[in-house]
């Protein structure tokens, strides 16, 4: 035997992972379909080329008035 072998360690947090996939076979179908709901989104580049161009430059210190 080795000395590099090691016995197969898994943490605690692995296991309780593993086990609610085995409680619940679709949880991770679910989180795909909840992250696609949020982040998965297709941008339309039009329109962030239109915001971009409304935006307006900011002085560096807002809450100065302007002089004049």
């Amino acid at each position: 035997m080795s000395i590099f072998a090691r016995p197969h360690y898994q943490s605690e947090i692995t296991n309780f992972i593993e086990q609610m996939k085995e409680q619940k076979p679709t949880l991770e179908a679910e989180q795909r379909a909840g992250r696609a709901l949020l982040w998965d989104k297709h941008l339309d580049r039009g329109l962030l080329e239109e915001y971009s161009e409304a935006n307006v430059p900011q002085q560096p210190y807002v809450y100065q008035t302007r002089v004049k």
